[in-house]
């Protein structure tokens, strides 16, 4: 893969990024900044979305239609949500969907999916790079909603209708958009809670970690596809 999209919604999750990928080329295209490098003979893309579905489907496809990248990496933060993912984990996606939409809707209209699936090629790059680096990572399903996840209630109850490993705001978004571009795409998120009633103190300590952390892991990402 010779040009590789990277999206992440808040500035902490691409700051890391963007320290090594200096001097970049910046496109702005529909209100989204494109910063674009080359780096060890690939061309490395990456823009800030915004948070949540609608920001990170834009995004993703003014990122497609302008730059035409082999695949797209979603990185950034997320909320734990399986008992086995503790705070810095790192959750790779094997699919995304929606949590605060009956997935009726997707399977019985267009786009007719509701659950995205993540590459497979990206998925075992992901995971290879976890291993090189020491990091815990888990395979598992992502989903997304608008809201930021810090009840215990809540997340007990997506947890009993979706059993997902992480919970955030743009990954199903990126997925459902890739899907229907047949982009490769996969999810790499670093915990930086737990979702639960404690998870805004949580964030807001563990934040930066994170951030750094799943950069760190993309970054290497990129070197190796």
């Amino acid at each position: 893969m010779d040009k590789i999209a990277i999206i992440g919604a808040m500035p902490s999750e691409l700051a890391d990024i963007r320290k090594t990928l200096s001097n970049a080329e910046v496109k702005k295209i529909s209100g989204f900044e494109f910063f674009i490098n080359e780096y060890k003979g690939k061309t490395i893309i990456n823009s800030c979305c915004g948070i949540a579905k609608v920001n990170a489907a834009l995004c993703t496809q003014v990122m497609i239609d302008n730059f035409h990248p082999d695949c797209v990496i979603n990185t950034g933060i997320a909320g734990g949500m399986n008992t086995a993912v503790k705070v810095c984990d790192v959750v790779i996606s094997t699919e995304v969907l929606p949590h605060d939409l009956d997935p009726h809707f997707l399977n019985d209209y267009p786009p007719y999916c509701a659950v995205f699936t993540a590459d497979e090629t990206l998925i075992k790059t992901a995971e290879k790079v976890c291993t090189e680096f020491s990091v815990n990572s888990f395979r598992g399903r992502i989903v997304s909603g608008e809201a930021f996840i810090s009840s215990n209630e809540v997340k007990a109850e997506i947890q009993s209708r979706l059993n997902p490993y992480a919970v955030d705001m743009e990954s199903a978004a990126v997925g459902h958009c890739c899907y229907l571009n047949e982009k490769p795409y996969v999810s790499v998120r670093c915990i930086s809670d737990n979702a639960d009633d404690d998870g805004n103190m949580s964030f807001d300590e563990f934040e930066k970690i994170a951030a750094k952390r799943v950069a760190d892991i993309v970054l290497r990402m990129t070197e190796i596809l």
